[in-house]
């Protein structure tokens, strides 16, 4: 099998921005919600003022020549095509490190994080912090391949970016990762080293069974309570019929917009508003790459493969994590370090929520320099570059 790595830029063809305008144009709406808040989802007339705005305003052009200024290639890895992004460091002694998204994400996220990650020189920070940054786009999302049978789990994932940084000349690296992310950079995590140095998480799966000891805690299961009677609906579908609902947003550009645009609000931290946190454009530039790419349903069906048999592994490696007031989960210290007794680095932060890199791109790098910081003297340089 070939190891070759090509250029692969974003270069969608203008009929296909021509039919989304047109398809929303077309758009055949549902009366008005009932309440005059979001406990119905996503409200009429926010939709309607966001697509819209797709229609008549976006512009695409932009977030892709963004995009394209990190270096996108492809590179095929156990018969799948893995695209992704590279953003190499001006510093020498820079520490390779893999970013891995979620859903509804993409490495659309990390636009903002990356370049401090990459060139804290030119930032403000301390060019020791620097990173060699890799953004690969998980199977069935973006530009990547759509697996034609099941089997890619975050297990397979976790080898599949193991192999895509050996490939690129990182023999040893740390990762990081949020959402679905998480479930790959856990599975690095117990592929360990000497290939995985570290990791560092921004979401810490809890569950019900879990017992409180503080008033921090029964927050936490309380939060996880009103997302399991309010906000789990996608989880349920996704998980059971990624097909069913691949039909409608890969048909309809609103309908793919809605399944998004609630998220957004659910899950970011925001002051009564979303689009305060993230603009239009940010929210639109996500939305369209899942649109364009036509991975509704290849992008849900990560839920049927791997919500069902999805496992934590022991890591024996450093852990790091960073908790956002804002996120679905909301796990203290003491539940971070009894799942991961090699915790070194825990921080609560005051802002962001489940989208940490694309809310608070300072603060989020901010807590990858700072986690990874130990790793650095342990590396001693040796990862080749």
């Amino acid at each position: 099998m070939s190891d070759t790595i090509n250029p692969y830029p974003f270069a969608f063809p203008k009929t296909a921005l021509d039919d989304l305008r047109e398809r929303l144009k077309r758009t055949r709406w549902p009366e008005k919600e009932t309440v005059d808040d979001w406990s119905q989802g996503a409200p009429l007339a926010r939709m309607q003022a966001l697509c819209d705005y797709w229609r008549t305003d976006y512009d695409w052009r932009s977030c892709e020549a963004r995009l394209n200024a990190l270096n996108p290639s492809m590179t095929r890895i156990d018969g799948l095509d893995i695209h992704f992004l590279h953003l190499r460091s001006p510093e020498p002694d820079a520490l390779p490190l893999v970013l891995t998204h979620g859903w509804p994400g993409s490495v659309v996220e990390f636009l903002k994080a990356a370049p401090l990650l990459a060139d804290p020189r030119a930032n403000g920070g301390n060019p020791e912090d620097a990173f060699h940054v890799v953004l690969p786009t998980l199977p069935g999302f973006g530009l990547s391949g759509k697996p034609a049978e099941p089997g890619w789990t975050p297990e397979r994932i976790a080898r599949a970016w193991v192999r895509l940084m050996q490939r690129m000349g990182y023999d040893r690296f740390v990762a990081q990762g949020g959402d679905w992310g998480y479930a790959v950079t856990n599975a690095l995590g117990a592929i360990g080293a000497p290939v995985v140095q570290a990791v560092h998480f921004n979401m810490f799966p809890i569950y019900k069974t879990m017992k409180a000891r503080d008033a921090q805690e029964q927050h936490a299961l309380k939060r996880l309570q009103d997302f399991a009677d309010n906000e789990i609906g996608y989880q349920l579908e996704q998980t059971q019929s990624p097909q069913t609902i691949g039909y409608a947003l890969t048909d309809s550009p609103a309908g793919q917009a809605a399944w998004f645009y609630e998220k957004y609000e659910q899950w970011t931290d925001h002051d009564g508003d979303p689009e305060h946190v993230l603009s239009r454009d940010e929210m639109l530039d996500n939305i369209t790459l899942y649109w364009l790419t036509a991975t509704a349903a290849s992008s849900a069906r990560i839920y049927w493969q791997s919500m069902r048999s999805f496992k934590e592994h022991p890591i024996a490696l450093p852990v790091g994590y960073s908790q956002f007031p804002r996120d679905i989960h909301q796990a203290s210290k003491r539940w971070v370090e009894a799942r991961y007794p090699t915790l070194v680095y825990y921080n609560e932060l005051p802002k962001g929520g489940h989208f940490a890199a694309w809310e608070q791109p300072d603060i989020f790098a901010d807590e990858v320099r700072k986690s990874f910081r130990h790793s650095r003297s342990s590396m001693g340089g040796e990862a080749k570059v």
